[in-house]
């Protein structure tokens, strides 16, 4: 068949020498094969599509490390992002390696990288819109916006008052003085709440008041602000107020339609796919439709088409679970691949070299003063208005003068129209950067400037549960509740959970954690306990789990661990043990680095009401005696594994137990490990973590057991 075609195919090419007349009217290429190869290899290098290509691969590269940097000492990933297309841009790449920077960001390719990073940002607005809960802007409805409208125009005012300032020297001869000190204006009130939301996330504020409050007044903010700029740009467009106000107008012509229209019938639309985890194809595009519509239509009437992206995101159905499937489906490329393109483009336009005077850096240290006292002074104050404490005040203001990535969009637009001078540009991307960068900082030293003042809300006992399956968590509290029984609703009870990963936007966070806790939650109710719950997504479990007991420092810690496990000979601490559960091997380094109490227990099967035993192995373990006796308080019958010693004071202090709970308590003497195993298969065993380690080596024995309760005494000062 081969050699038919081939042939085939010989014989037609042959007969087409009779074309060879025709050959003069073209040009021919001659020259040795490999030159002619390199040419060919040069033209395609430098094709517009392989150069977005290369400019592609060298942004997302830089931007995964350099928000893997910042991730690591502590700051949002996204000040990395916007720090590595600063390095690509002419200020670092351009300065240190002139012919890279010119290879890789040729002057004619940039336009592609505009268009696509446009693309990127309306669809992270869309996201942004959808990311935006009414209903918690219903929740403390006056002080959110007394905050947020403190936030915008205090800032704003001073912005104006220091275009006075600026104007005349840097700005007069590109643009009029009003769109000028509006832009101004507006770059000092913008809040970034997704970093806002993330670092409020991070710092496990979320279910809090001060959490809520912080959120519902970024997002107040966050609406107002988009508003107010699309008025600043409808007035910059037009030349003046008087011009503006037919841009105005149809604005505000567009959002009615948009509230009063378009958002009723996409409810309607949204219940049908209330409880379908997939969407089809149609309608997905439909959604997209109208996004790209609503962009069109709000570029066209002066307003940019970012606003009209973000109304597509806000009118777009409440149901979580339609809004889950399409945020899965937009903000991955979104975050991941488009925004990278803009922070890479903005970094084009930063040049830190044209601040290449002391008055410019003047000017700049003068607009990151304005940015500070207003935005955090005005919302602090006002926060201590409203009946906030000065700790909670200072820390909401901190929060609120997070700008990141929104200030940049904002600050791009003023650019793109040519009222921002491209030193004026360069100066307020350094303030969006520093304002951003000293978010983290200022809150620790704000806590710690506090916690010297405050006092104790109580003298409660502070208990500490960590679990990972749902079903776990209700475990543990039934075993905080068998240890400490009725005086368990006196005490300060906090359920931790954490979710390992990076990057889970707040609206599918507050859905984890409701589905999380709901047993936990449900077990709490039904002993008449309150709970305080704490969640968090990390990608460091250990270590975070670690920070966060020595922040809490509370009287006991309980971990659950599953039903396997092995003795780990590699450890430096002979007989430790590797616990193959949802903390794994990590168990044993969290009892190495706390210092409280420390309970494990490993579940196999185990029943309330079903038969407690206790195993004492001597008076190293007299500090058990503590929940012993606050279980035989509770009516709960107990079978006491006894070790045969000589020590007279520890058999008093068994005997006096014994008199003190008559017929609760059985004892068992024990010489080996193999009496401790015992037909109760639903029973629970509780020993000291010293006691475990010497049972260590009987793995026979060990998988025999029931369930056990592993306790570590106090390592600081041995005694609970």
């Amino acid at each position: 068949m081969l050699l038919l075609f081939g042939g085939l195919i010989y014989i037609a090419i042959e007969e087409g020498d009779r074309f060879l007349h025709h050959e003069g009217n073209f040009t021919v290429v001659q020259g040795e094969p490999f030159a002619m190869f390199c040419q060919f290899m040069s033209d395609n290098l430098h094709h517009p599509l392989t150069t977005l290509l290369i400019q592609i691969i060298a942004v997302l590269l830089m931007v995964r490390l350099f928000g893997y940097l910042f991730n690591y000492i502590g700051q949002p990933g996204v000040i990395g992002e916007i720090v590595a297309g600063i390095v690509l841009g002419p200020s670092v790449l351009g300065a240190l390696f002139p012919d890279a920077f010119q290879f890789l960001f040729p002057p004619d390719s940039l336009t592609n990288l505009e268009l696509l990073s446009q693309v990127g940002l309306i669809l992270f607005m869309f996201v942004i819109g959808m990311e935006l809960d009414f209903s918690v802007l219903k929740n403390k409805i006056n002080e959110t916006l007394v905050i947020s409208h403190a936030g915008i125009l205090v800032p704003f005012f001073l912005g104006i008052l220091s275009s006075y300032w600026i104007y005349e020297e840097y700005a007069s001869s590109q643009t009029p003085f009003l769109p000028f000190a509006l832009f101004i204006g507006i770059s000092m009130s913008i809040t970034a709440f997704p970093v806002l939301a993330r670092i409020i996330q991070e710092r496990n504020m979320t279910k809090t008041p001060l959490g809520t409050l912080a959120i519902a007044s970024a997002a107040n903010d966050d609406v107002t602000a988009w508003c107010l700029l699309a008025v600043v740009i409808a007035i910059s467009k037009a030349g003046s107020f008087a011009s503006a106000l037919y841009s105005v107008g149809l604005a505000v012509v567009y959002i009615a339609i948009m509230f009063l229209v378009v958002r009723p019938f996409l409810k309607k639309v949204g219940e049908v796919y209330a409880n379908q985890e997939a969407i089809n194809k149609t309608f997905v595009a439909f959604i997209l439709l109208i996004l790209i519509i609503s962009s069109c239509i709000t570029e066209v009437i002066g307003i940019h088409a970012l606003f009209g992206a973000f109304m597509a995101g806000v009118v777009m159905p409440s149901n979580i679970g339609f809004r889950k499937v399409m945020m899965e489906k937009v903000e991955d490329i979104s975050l991941v691949f488009f925004l990278p393109l803009f922070f890479a483009f903005t970094g084009l336009r930063t040049e830190i070299g044209l601040i290449n005077s002391l008055e410019l850096w003047l000017v700049c240290l003068l607009l990151v003063t304005v940015a500070v006292a207003g935005k955090l002074g005005g919302c602090a104050v006002a926060a201590r208005l409203v009946g906030e404490s000065w700790k909670d005040s200072l820390t909401v203001g901190t929060l609120m003068n997070t700008r990141g990535l929104m200030e940049l969009v904002a600050l791009n637009i003023g650019y793109e129209m040519g009222v921002l001078p491209p030193s004026i540009f360069v100066i307020l991307v350094i303030m969006a950067l520093v304002t951003t960068f000293m978010t983290t900082p200022l809150l620790h030293l704000v806590e710690r400037f506090f916690v010297h003042r405050e006092e104790r809300l109580s003298l409660k006992r502070k208990l500490i549960l960590c679990f990972g399956r749902p079903e776990s968590g209700r475990n543990l509290l039934s075993i905080y509740y068998l240890l400490f029984g009725q005086k368990l609703k006196k005490e300060h009870l906090i359920t931790a959970h954490y979710t390992v990963g990076t990057d889970l936007n707040p609206l599918n966070a507050e859905y984890y954690a409701q589905e999380s806790f709901a047993l936990v939650n449900q077990r709490a109710k039904e002993l008449d306990i309150q709970v305080d719950n704490r969640y968090r997504v990390t990608d460091k479990l250990v270590q975070e789990m670690i920070h966060f007991v020595r922040k809490e420092r509370p009287d006991m810690l309980l971990l659950g661990a599953g039903s396997h496990y092995r003795p780990d000979t590699s450890g430096t601490t002979p007989g430790a043990i590797l616990w193959l559960s949802l903390f794994r091997d990590k168990i044993d380094e969290v009892l190495e680095q706390v210092k409280c109490p420390v309970a494990v227990f490993v579940n196999r099967h185990y029943r309330e009401g079903a038969m407690i035993s206790l195993v004492l192995g001597g008076m190293i373990d007299t500090f058990l005696l503590f929940y012993l006796e606050g279980i035989l308080a509770a009516g709960h019958s107990v079978r006491l594994f006894l070790f045969d010693t000589d020590d007279d004071e520890f058999r008093l202090k068994i005997r006096e137990l014994m008199e003190k709970y008559p017929g609760l308590i059985s004892p068992v003497g024990f010489t080996k490990a193999d009496d401790l195993i015992t037909e109760d298969k639903d029973g629970l065993l509780i020993m000291s973590h010293l006691s475990y380690t010497k049972l260590a080596e009987e793995e026979e024995v060990l998988s025999k057991l029931s369930s056990l309760l592993v306790i570590r005494r106090n390592k600081s000062n041995g005694n609970k």
